[in-house]
């Protein structure tokens, strides 16, 4: 019997294919694991109305870690366009799998690492080593969201913002909302993680993300949090920016940072400016991590345009393949992964489109399987 139960969920598009290669690389460094393959994506939406089934659902309450490839999603009209004909007009609306996962599931870290490895072409600088810690259950992704407007919601919208008045003569049908949920639970254990790897990993401080002076409520309620939690972390230097002014400042003094934590949508922000200083989203390998699951993957898209080309750089899924190991206390195998990673970049022979070589998606996957 395998020593690991891992839920296997390519997607689509790309995923498959930077996934082929990741399977390379653990197959490589004899991972004791059964792998179990679950149906998630634009096909299952297509033929059944859900992209994320309730048997996916049920394998994930079953393993040890999952690794997920990339899913295509789509604007409402557009996906509900794309039903099955037996099954449009039946109110089916498109959810977005891996959100709906991190929820059901309250996987409420998003771990996102960035670093440069030498030899990179695509490096924005040398030396960059960063990690993006972003809530990832709550925030504007909560999925609290209106379009049309309910007559209630809008009376009290009218009530209570006064801003909001303009808008008093225009019809239920002619604007959206969407509610940004923010919690005190939320926001203390996200900070309380970013500070915790911190400490363990003996980076020097923690940067909090936010826009406390416009976005009063959500945003000075995690700005306040970050400055209770940073209280419990002497050691650590805590500052904190507003999201527009930490791009520009990660793009001018990119090494003045290690640890950056945000809530859900700024830190989904900033973490894709952050892979592209350390190479671009073929880089950008991520942990969606709660106490009892951890599911991990590619930070990029299913790129429609590339599907079956195999050309895209799998190194973002690599690299996720490594986080898996270490979360599961597998250290020693994430670190021969790694070391292998940075010995391809650095050798420079193997190269996939966005890196300026030619090698495929599979033959980056054999390179670093030999290198371990």
């Amino acid at each position: 019997m395998a020593k690991y139960k891992i839920a296997w969920l390519p997607g689509d598009g790309i995923g498959i294919e930077v996934m082929e290669a990741a399977k390379i690389v653990l197959d490589a460094l004899k991972f004791d694991a059964e792998y179990i393959h679950g149906d998630i994506g634009w096909e299952f939406w297509c033929k059944e109305g859900e992209a994320f089934p309730q048997r996916t659902i049920d394998l994930l309450g079953k393993v040890n870690a999952a690794m997920f490839g990339a899913i295509t999603s789509k604007p409402v009209k557009a996906a509900e366009k794309e039903l099955d004909a037996s099954l449009q007009g039946k109110g089916m609306v498109y959810r977005s799998p891996i959100v709906r996962m991190r929820q059901l599931f309250d996987l409420y870290i998003c771990l996102r690492p960035c670093k440069a490895y030498p030899g990179n072409p695509i490096n924005y600088k040398e030396g960059i080593d960063l990690v993006v810690f972003r809530e990832n259950t709550e925030d504007l992704y909560a999925g609290v969201e209106f379009n049309p407007v309910p007559q209630e919601v809008r009376d009290c919208l009218l009530k209570n913002a006064k801003g909001f008045a303009a808008f008093k003569d225009v019809a239920l049908d002619q604007y959206a909302i969407t509610c940004k949920i923010n919690t005190r639970k939320g926001s203390e254990r996200i900070i309380r993680a970013a500070f915790e790897h911190a400490k363990k990993f003996d980076y020097p401080k923690v940067t909090v993300i936010h826009k406390a002076n416009v976005v009063r409520a959500t945003e000075g309620l995690f700005l306040d949090i970050g400055k209770e939690v940073a209280k419990d972390y002497p050691g650590i230097q805590m500052d904190d920016a507003n999201i527009d002014a930490i791009c520009m400042w990660l793009l001018k003094n990119p090494k003045n940072y290690s640890v950056l934590v945000a809530t859900n949508m700024f830190g989904d922000i900033v973490s894709d400016l952050c892979a592209q200083m350390v190479g671009g989203l073929g880089f950008g390998c991520s942990g969606n991590i709660g106490d009892k699951l951890a599911v991990f993957e590619p930070t990029h898209g299913s790129a429609p345009k590339y599907a079956g080309m195999y050309k895209t750089n799998p190194i973002a899924t690599i690299l996720a393949a490594k986080m898996m190991l270490d979360w599961l206390g597998e250290k020693a195998m994430g670190d021969k992964i790694e070391k292998a990673v940075a010995a391809v970049i650095a050798d420079g022979k193997v190269r996939t489109y966005d890196m300026g070589g030619e090698a495929k998606t599979l033959e980056m996957g054999e390179a670093v399987a030999k290198r371990l």
